[in-house]
């Protein structure tokens, strides 16, 4: 049986037998060797643990500020492996990591941006929105004189909200019910910003009833699912893959997401619903924050401009 002199012995000469770099070549290729692991683990911890977004809109307003650098939880809806290879927008097969939890309403939720309401995706792949999670699968939705209702009760308003355009200071009144925005999502509906809904936001295996009067409303996220252009009417009936169908069941789980900022956000009230799929993570520490309107070679300026209140601040 070893003893214990034995024992610190053999681990003693374990670290003596590793052999220091010496020559400057040998140097080299140590230096490369640990930078080479240190790029693997920043990898793996950007990917499936955490990453740093800044904020280039003022949507979240006072919540999260222009400029204000936000830490992302990823491990926590579920981190997935990279969408596409880096500085491109080729789409590489994807793997995604079990969930602690579900985005929740209240969240402040970090997802990649589905594109424009008619678009069937983004123009540029990969680009990261941030927005506070307003409805969750199953939610009706509905928006009275800049209100938000949620299965009919008032939805919780958060600490930092505004009701009023940043650009000009100054109160927007509610814009009446029956005034239609042409940009609001669904197409065709006779809502806006401050009035709007109700909508009831699909769930995985939630069926509707599909007909040439509420296609349009729909086509977008139908295509969406399917990767492609497949609604189409023909005689007034509707056509999936050119198959007469009368309904149509969701394949995914979307959620309704909203700036703080009410009345200078472009959100779900505008471009739709955000799948569950394109959930990058949650939103929970501004790291630190400064003015991005000074350029760079302003260095020392810059420095000074960092908000040292808003240095480590959690969000809520």
């Amino acid at each position: 049986m070893p003893t214990k002199e034995s024992i610190k012995k053999f681990f003693f000469k374990k670290k003596e037998d590793k052999k220091k770099p010496e020559t400057p070549k040998e140097k080299i290729i140590e230096f490369f060797r640990q930078l080479f692991f240190a790029a693997i683990a920043a990898f793996f911890i950007i990917t499936f643990i955490i990453q740093n977004t800044r904020i280039p809109t003022g949507s979240m307003e006072d919540t999260i500020l222009v400029g204000d650098f936000v830490l992302v939880n990823k491990f926590i809806y579920g981190s997935s492996s990279p969408k596409y290879i880096p500085f491109t927008q080729i789409e590489l097969p994807f793997f995604r990591l079990p969930a602690f939890k579900e985005p929740q309403s209240t969240d402040i939720v970090v997802f990649e941006y589905p594109g424009d309401r008619d678009q069937l995706r983004a123009t540029e792949l990969g680009v990261n929105y941030v927005k506070r999670c307003i409805g969750t699968p199953g939610d009706t939705i509905e928006i009275k004189d800049k209100l938000v209702f949620v299965n009919g009760r008032e939805f919780w308003r958060p600490p930092h909200i505004k009701y009023y355009d940043g650009k000009r200071g100054n109160f927007l009144k509610p814009k009446p019910r029956g005034y239609s925005d042409p940009r609001i999502f669904p197409r065709g509906m006779n809502w806006n910003e401050d009035n709007y809904g109700p909508l009831v936001i699909p769930k995985e295996g939630f069926t509707i009833s599909l007909n040439k009067y509420n296609v349009e409303q729909w086509r977008t996220i139908i295509d969406r699912e399917y990767e492609e252009r497949v609604v189409d009417i023909k005689d007034g009936v509707v056509l999936i893959n050119n198959i007469p169908v009368s309904s149509y069941t969701f394949k995914k789980d979307y959620y309704f997401m909203m700036g703080d900022n009410r009345d200078n956000s472009m959100d779900s009230r505008f471009w739709g619903l955000v799948p569950r799929d394109l959930v990058v993570g949650q939103a929970f520490i501004t790291l630190f924050s400064w003015d991005r309107d000074i350029p760079f070679s302003q260095f020392f300026r810059l420095i000074g401009s960092i908000r040292l209140d808003r240095v480590l601040l959690l969000l809520h």
